[in-house]
């Protein structure tokens, strides 16, 4: 069986218009066309879609059940043949937590002005959830803080950002001059472990360090300070 979109579009519009002749003019085909196209849906379904009353056709129970599942594929083909027509493909991001919360917001509303159409979606997450997400190709693009070791994936840099060890004013180390095995005696809040901030603070700081003492609050380094990605001293 072959039944084509131009067979539905002649049987639904013979059924609007109530006959072939009006069908034609509407979908600019002759009236032989027309016929030949529903005499050919009728062959391949092996039933009648209407009934000839003289000049007239009406339609019967065959037509009445294929006429709802006929309209619902040709808007389907509609929809098919106007979603890229512009270029309109969907844009899946996945950032980490402080690109996703304070640097994409304003890069998006920027985006969605110049691109007002196109789809977009955005998750926040840590540094692995989105080398995972791109390496599984759940999202098109993850931005993240740190670097990214998997193997199969491209990574370019795009922006540079400071990590900022800080402490309240009162606190013994606040307003000295930080060495490490000052800081080695501190209890330390940092993000958790899959963060880009993590990874980095591990590699450049924590294998200098002799011991510490870690408290993982990763929801309160990435709120304390609005737009830097930080690491936090707090008094025992």
């Amino acid at each position: 069986m072959a039944i084509t979109l131009r067979q539905l579009e002649v049987f639904a519009e013979v059924l609007k218009s109530g006959s072939t002749t009006q069908a034609s003019q509407i979908l600019s085909l002759s009236q032989s066309a027309v016929s030949a196209a529903l005499t050919d849906l009728e062959q391949q379904l092996k039933v009648k879609l209407f009934d000839r009353v003289g000049k007239r056709l009406v339609l019967n129970e065959h037509g009445r059940l294929l006429y709802p599942r006929a309209v619902a594929l040709l808007e389907q083909a509609g929809e098919i043949g106007t979603l890229f027509s512009q270029g309109n493909g969907a844009l899946r991001l996945f950032a980490s937590s402080t690109i996703g919360n304070y640097i994409l917001p304003a890069l998006i509303a920027g985006y969605r002005r110049a691109v007002p159409d196109t789809p977009l979606s955005l998750q926040v997450g840590n540094s692995q959830e989105v080398i995972n997400a791109v390496a599984d190709f759940r999202v098109d693009l993850g931005l993240i803080e740190g670097p990214s070791h998997h193997p199969d994936l491209v990574t370019r840099a795009w922006l540079n950002d400071e990590l900022v060890i800080f402490a309240a004013p009162d606190h013994p180390l606040a307003g000295r001059k930080l060495e490490l095995p000052a800081l080695a005696d501190a209890p330390w809040i940092l993000r958790e472990r899959g963060s880009g901030t993590r990874d980095i603070v591990d590699h450049l700081l924590l294998s200098r360090l002799p011991h510490l003492y870690v408290i993982n609050m990763w929801w309160l380094a990435t709120t304390a300070w609005s737009g830097v990605s930080q690491i936090a001293a707090i008094r025992p």
